[in-house]
């Protein structure tokens, strides 16, 4: 018998497990076993082609519907030419010296086809294809799970085709002897549950679509589980360290400055504002996550949480993710607060505070100048990068940590933060993003923090016009993309061009894709080509801080009329003047960072216009998320259809540390009601037993189904 620890080699033969191993990172019985069918079929049935991916490994379960022969012009040789249907569209497979396949490729025949996904002449196909056709009269036990009712297809590799995936899981089902069921009985009943061994059996081999739903429901169960649990812990974690409450101070410099501002705040603003106030008050320290658009008044709502803290004589520092986002935080906050963050200035306000700036590129006296103010508590808000949480960086008594663009930080430097109170203190923390979270992801990714929302369109935003522009296609669109930004020039505007590369790095020798578009390659060539005569500057994360800010001046003094960079863009630029942006590459960008990039346009009083340029075929599944950029600049409409377009466990990649994801059947999309009922059990479970000593089953789920080495993490935390 064997159990879910146990290493393959002894079950299936070194030179099989040696091949899983290889292929698709699987060494245990709970690795293969929690390698899931990634679809299933009914005989007859056949499979989706829509939506293959160039590069990718596919599986296709198709019929072969015309099969034909042809001398190469080039050389001697043959190549078999085959074309499959799923029933809606067609894919091209090729055959080269192998015309000895034609007398097996029978047209009306069925089966499953396996290869890299490669493009011919524009189209979509399979080069040399592994195969495994089905015949009703074959015998071979190995091929029962094909011939079932329901067949698997798993998500397989070179060398490793779904069948053979297939045979390795039978093998294993057959001598399986499931331990104690890790998910209490009293959950299990609660929310009826099947068993583990149940369970695992009805995924791989399901008597009917029932017993695949039941045991889909488990497994999922174990998924979100163990993510809430683990977030549970955080939770827990975080409130076991004390804050300083900070209640409200009456004619302080929150109430000094709500006075003097020049606008209304909207609805959203003073009911998050009042929901963070009441968060300062209490001695557990807030750990809140404020999502809304760019020009949504976050900015506005932090500040006057900060002053809240400074107010009792505490700090607060905001963590920006690049310098220059920092250096413009720091100057946002001094022109709001005016002579109230003035301290020790002539003309200051009688109680005003400082604003610092710290970032690694200082030069040490002005470096030791604002670490002397961090440390005396002179400067009551403190901006700057990760620079912040060293070591080195004292706070007399740290209130409040603001951290922007969250996405752009690790887990682990959030909770660096956690331990800059003062004494056994912990920070209140807020964080933020500009990118609009679905409740589901906002639950488990960022399953330790409480959620609000600003939802409010920002305020005199022009519209932006954004079209996809399909180059491998409509070869001819190319040169009609640097007319439309002469064109704007023309008009007085200016205009990005966005690469996803710089162009330094060295050759990448591990894919046959061409490389990304590099902004030191696109740059010249538009200086003496498509936009010869512009004035033409180049950004990029690797310059020098100084050139940086020098670029950043000229094209924001119009001094240049168009910036080729890189996504050092994204975030913290603002120029009203800018009209135009070229996104090359654009399917190399994902969704929220298009959409970002995007904003960069459209910020003064004339509509912008976004080009997504790319070589992505029609039908896939890129030109589809592209094709949803496209379709509303909605940020938190945008967000649902991300989530509707990625494929199910893309989506804990920030919290799991670049680390494989947890997720492979739990559905962000459709499965909300186990996400919220997971959470809430994990959250009683905790409470009771913080450590899971009572609970061995649960602590090891948390280890079998998180990636171990992320998990080790959070337990030290």
């Amino acid at each position: 018998m064997a159990g879910l620890r146990d290493k393959l080699p002894l079950l299936l033969g070194a030179k099989t497990a040696k091949a899983l191993a290889t292929s698709l990172d699987i060494e245990t019985v709970s690795d293969l076993l929690r390698h899931y069918p990634r679809r299933y079929a009914e005989r007859g049935e056949l499979t989706d082609i829509a939506g293959l991916e160039l590069g990718e490994h596919a599986t296709v379960l198709a019929r072969i519907e015309k099969v034909s022969k042809r001398r190469m012009k080039s050389r001697n040789g043959t190549i078999l030419d085959m074309v499959i249907t799923d029933g809606k569209r067609r894919l091209t497979c090729a055959f080269f010296n192998q015309a000895w396949r034609e007398k097996d490729l029978v047209p009306g025949k069925h089966g499953l086809f396996a290869g890299k996904v490669s493009a011919f002449r524009d189209t979509l196909q399979l080069t040399n294809p592994e195969y495994e056709l089905f015949e009703a009269d074959r015998a071979d036990e190995a091929m029962d799970d094909f011939l079932a009712a329901i067949i698997p297809v798993y998500p397989a590799a070179q060398g490793m085709p779904t069948w053979s995936i297939a045979k390795c899981v039978r093998q294993v089902l057959d001598v399986l002897e499931v331990d104690d069921d890790p998910m209490p009985a009293e959950l299990r009943r609660l929310h009826k549950l099947s068993d583990l061994d149940t369970a695992l059996h009805g995924i791989h081999r399901p008597a009917n679509w029932a017993h695949l739903e039941a045991s889909k429901k488990r497994l999922k169960w174990d998924e979100a589980m163990a993510v809430q649990l683990i977030f549970a812990q955080r939770r827990h974690s975080a409130i076991s360290r004390p804050a300083k409450a900070n209640p409200h101070v009456s004619g302080g410099l929150m109430d000094a400055f709500d006075k003097r501002l020049p606008f209304d705040l909207t609805a959203g603003q003073r009911g998050i504002g009042d929901e963070i106030a009441a968060d300062l008050t209490s001695e557990h320290p807030m750990n809140r996550l404020l999502q809304g658009e760019v020009g949504s008044g976050k900015t506005v709502v932090a500040l006057r949480a900060m002053l809240q803290v400074v107010d009792n004589g505490r700090q607060a520092a905001m963590l920006a993710p690049t310098e220059v986002l920092a250096a413009q935080h720091a100057r946002s906050l001094r022109e709001m607060l005016g002579d109230l963050g003035q301290a020790g200035e002539l003309g200051a306000a009688e109680n005003a505070t400082r604003v610092t700036l710290l970032t690694g590129s200082m030069g040490a006296k002005e470096r030791k100048k604002s670490l002397l103010e961090i440390v005396s508590g002179e400067a009551g808000i403190v901006v700057g990068t990760h620079a912040l949480i060293q070591d080195h960086v004292e706070f007399a008594d740290l209130g409040l940590a603001v951290v922007d663009e969250q996405h752009r930080f690790g887990v682990e430097q959030r909770d660096a933060l956690r331990t800059r109170g003062a004494g056994d203190t912990s920070p209140h923390v807020l964080v933020m993003t500009a990118t609009p979270i679905p409740r589901t992801v906002a639950m488990t990714v960022y399953g330790d923090l409480e959620v609000s929302a600003l939802r409010e369109m920002p305020v005199g935003r022009s519209p932006i016009s954004t079209t996809v522009v399909p180059v491998a296609e409509k070869p001819a669109w190319f040169e009609r993309i640097w007319q439309r930004v002469r064109e704007e020039v023309g008009k007085g505007h200016q205009g990005y061009v966005v690469c996803p590369r710089i162009g330094d790095e060295p050759p990448s020798d591990k894919s046959d894709k061409r490389p990304p578009l590099a902004v030191l390659e696109v740059a010249p060539e538009l200086e003496h080509g498509a936009l010869q005569g512009l004035k033409i500057g180049v950004l990029h994360g690797r310059m020098p801080p100084d050139e940086k800010d020098a670029v950043m001046r000229a094209f924001s003094g119009g001094n240049l009329d168009v910036l080729v960079a890189t996504t050092v863009i994204e975030v913290g630029v603002n120029v009203p003047n800018a009209t135009a942006m070229v996104i090359m590459d654009a399917d190399r960008f994902g969704v929220s960072q298009l959409h970002q990039l995007r904003g960069r346009v459209g910020r003064g009083s004339v509509p912008g216009l976004c080009l997504l340029v790319t070589e992505a075929l029609d039908g896939t599944a890129t030109r589809e998320r592209l094709a949803a950029v496209e379709s509303t600049t909605d940020g938190f409409e945008l967000s649902q259809l991300d989530l509707e377009l990625r494929r199910e466990g893309d989506i804990l990649g920030a919290a799991q540390s670049g680390k494989r994801s947890t997720l492979k059947l739990l559905s962000l999309l459709r499965d909300e009601d186990v996400i919220a009922a997971s959470r809430a059990s994990a959250q009683e479970i905790i409470e009771k037993d913080p450590d899971l000593k009572k609970y061995h089953g649960l602590a090891q789920m948390v280890a079998d189904v998180v990636d171990v080495d992320r998990a080790e993490y959070l337990e030290k935390s």
